[in-house]
C-alpha cells in the first residue's frame, strides 16, 4: 500500500495560478536583488543595526539623497548583506521558474523569501512573500472552496480578466520598484513628497491588481478543471 501512495501521480497543475506566482515570485526575486546590489554599493562597513537603508545616502543620481529602500537585515556588514541579498534574489528567480509545479515548490519558495528578508532584501515585499506563498500552496488543490465562493457568472468574467490583472502587476511593480530607488521617472516632479504618495498608490495599486490576478486566475482554474472533468465551464457550484 505504500509504494502504492508514492507512487501517485500527482494531480495536474492549476495553470493560471501557476503563472500569477511565478511571475510574482521573479519580481519579488529581482526586487531582492535591487536591494542587494544598492547594500553592496554601501562597502564593506558596518550597518548602523537591523533596520537599514539599503541605499545609502549621497548619490546625485538619486532624488533620495538621504538614501532610500528600508531593509531588515541580521548581518551587519553592507557588503555582505548585500552579496546575500543578491543571491536569494537568484535563487527566488531560479526557483520561481523552474521549481514552482514540485512537490515541495511553495516551501522552498517560503524558505528563500524568508532568507531574502532577513538579509536585507527589503521590508515592503514581505506580505507580498506570504500573499504568493499561500497561492503557491493551491496550485495542485481542486480549488473547491472557490469553485463554491465564485458563483459561474462572476467565474465566466473573471477567467479572461488575470493576463491583464497580472501585468498591471507587473507594471505598477517595476515602477514603484524604480522611483524608489532612482525617484526621476519621465512626466513626474522630482519632489519627494510628491514621489512618496505616488509610491503609496502604487503600492495599494499593486495589491489590488495582484488579488485580481489571483481571483481571476482561481476562476480560470476551476472552470479548467471542471472542462477537463467533462463538466461545462458554468455549471453550478453544487454540481
Amino acid at each position: 500500500m505504500n509504494g502504492i501512495e508514492l507512487n501517485r501521480p500527482q494531480a495536474p497543475i492549476n495553470r493560471a495560478s501557476h503563472a500569477v506566482v511565478t511571475v510574482l515570485g521573479v519580481l519579488l526575486g529581482i526586487s531582492s536583488i535591487d536591494h542587494g546590489v544598492f547594500e553592496m554599493m554601501q562597502g564593506n562597513h558596518p550597518t548602523p543595526g537591523n533596520l537599514i537603508k539599503a541605499q545609502g545616502p549621497g548619490h546625485m543620481w538619486s532624488v533620495w539623497t538621504q538614501g532610500s529602500e528600508p531593509a531588515f537585515t541580521l548581518v551587519h556588514n553592507f557588503l555582505l548583506t548585500g552579496a546575500l541579498a543578491t543571491l536569494a534574489g537568484l535563487l527566488l528567480v531560479l526557483w520561481s521558474l523552474r521549481f514552482f509545479s514540485r512537490r515541495q515548490g511553495a516551501a522552498g519558495f517560503l524558505l528563500l523569501s524568508v532568507f531574502s528578508y532577513v538579509v536585507g532584501g527589503g521590508l515592503a515585499q514581505l506580505y507580498l512573500f506570504l500573499l504568493n506563498w499561500l497561492v503557491a500552496t493551491r496550485l495542485r488543490s481542486s480549488l473547491a472552496f472557490w469553485r463554491w465562493i465564485l458563483p459561474p457568472l462572476l467565474r465566466r468574467i473573471l477567467r479572461r480578466c488575470w493576463p491583464w490583472t497580472l501585468a498591471a502587476t507587473v507594471l505598477f511593480f517595476l515602477t514603484a520598484l524604480w522611483i524608489s530607488g532612482i525617484g526621476f521617472f519621465p512626466g513626474l516632479p522630482s519632489h519627494r513628497a510628491v514621489l512618496y504618495r505616488i509610491l503609496l498608490v502604487l503600492g495599494a495599486g499593486i495589491l489590488v491588481a495582484l488579488f485580481l490576478s489571483v481571483a481571476s486566475a482561481f476562476a480560470a482554474d476551476v472552470d479548467a478543471r471542471q472542462t477537463a472533468c467533462g463538466q461545462a465551464p458554468v455549471a453550478s457550484p453544487q454540481a
